[in-house]
C-alpha cells in the first residue's frame, strides 16, 4: 500500500507541476489516478459503501459539468472547451473514485476554494491567462491524503 500511495502523490505532483507551467497535462496521468485512488477507497471500506459512494460521486460531477456546459452555451456564449478544459473533466471523473460522498463533497468545494484563493494570489505572475484548475486541484488532494496519512485528519474514507 505504501507504494500505491506513493505512486497516487506522484501522480497529483506530476499533474500540478504539468498543468501549471504548460496548462498541458499527459493523459494517461488521470486514469492511473482514478485507479490509484480507487484502490485505496475500496481496500478502506465496505465494497457497498464503495459502489454507492462512486455512484453518487459520479451524478454529482455529471450534474456540475452539465451546468458549466450550460452556463459556457447559454451565458456565455462560448464553446465548452472554452471554458472548460478537458484536463479539468478528465481530473473530476478521477475524483469519482476517491472519497465516501460527503466526504468528497466537502473535500471538491474546499479545492475548489483552494484553487481561487492560489490563482488570486499568483495570476499576476503567470504567462497564461488560463486557471489550472486542475493542477490546483490536485495539489489539494495531494495535501488531503498526506494529511490523512500522517494522521492529521481523522478517517476520510467513512464521512
Amino acid at each position: 500500500m505504501l507504494i500505491l500511495k506513493i505512486i497516487l502523490i506522484g501522480i497529483l505532483g506530476l499533474i500540478f507541476y504539468q498543468d501549471l507551467k504548460e496548462r498541458q497535462v499527459y493523459w494517461f496521468l488521470f486514469p492511473l489516478f482514478g485507479i490509484c485512488s480507487a484502490i485505496l477507497f475500496y481496500k478502506s471500506t465496505l465494497p457497498e459503501l464503495f459502489y454507492v459512494s462512486v455512484g453518487m460521486n459520479f451524478i454529482f460531477i455529471s450534474i456540475l459539468l452539465l451546468v458549466v456546459f450550460l452556463y459556457s452555451k447559454l451565458k456565455l456564449k462560448s464553446n465548452f472547451k472554452d471554458a472548460f478544459g478537458l484536463g479539468d473533466v478528465l481530473l473530476f471523473i478521477g475524483l469519482i473514485f476517491s472519497f465516501s460522498t460527503i466526504s468528497f463533497l466537502i473535500i471538491f468545494v474546499f479545492s475548489l476554494f483552494f484553487s481561487l484563493v492560489i490563482h488570486l494570489m499568483i495570476k499576476q505572475y503567470s504567462k497564461h491567462p488560463s486557471v489550472p484548475l486542475a493542477g490546483y486541484i490536485s495539489l489539494f488532494f495531494g495535501l488531503v491524503y498526506i494529511a490523512h496519512w500522517t494522521g492529521l485528519t481523522s478517517s476520510l474514507y467513512v464521512l
